[in-house]
């Protein structure tokens, strides 16, 4: 169990309490800045990490929810993916990487557009959906931002 609970936790994050949601976003934006170089693919490590973290997310989802309950606080794992999902695609640049995260705190927390409804879902799969939804809407918004040179 505590395998599980450390990694939903992302690493411990979520034991910080209130807020912690918005710091896994912020480590994840700046992990994702971080690691990427002139040396990786800018397109395929994400789109693989972030498959990873969602299906690690379901499965330590379903599993500390039986001791935790129905999507606890302390997960956040879910945010994890969610950010890493709303800075696919997404250039190298810092006042998009700022936008990402506005945009995706957004939708995690106003939860708009059928994304209160991903809760619903059994176990981790709950847990997780409704983060990726968030994640999927902040990375289709940003994009057209880009897109259209507003931003």
């Amino acid at each position: 169990m505590f395998f599980h609970k450390f990694i939903s936790t992302a690493f411990g994050i979520g034991y910080i309490g209130k807020g912690a949601g918005t710091v896994a976003a912020v480590v994840t934006c700046a992990l994702w800045w971080f690691l990427q170089t002139p040396y990786t693919n800018p397109y395929l490590w994400p789109f693989l990490s972030s498959i990873f973290i969602l299906l690690i997310g379901v499965i330590t989802g379903d599993e500390v929810e039986k001791v935790w309950g129905k999507d606890h606080q302390r997960v956040v794992i879910d945010e994890v993916a969610g950010m890493g999902i709303a800075l696919l695609c997404v250039p190298l640049k810092w006042p998009y990487y700022l936008m990402a995260l506005v945009l995706f705190r957004f939708f995690d927390i106003a939860k708009p557009f059928y994304i209160r409804d991903m809760e619903v879902l059994p176990g981790g799969w709950g847990v997780m959906a409704d983060d990726v939804l968030a994640g999927i809407y902040a990375n289709v918004v940003l994009q057209g931002i880009i897109l259209l040179g507003l931003f």
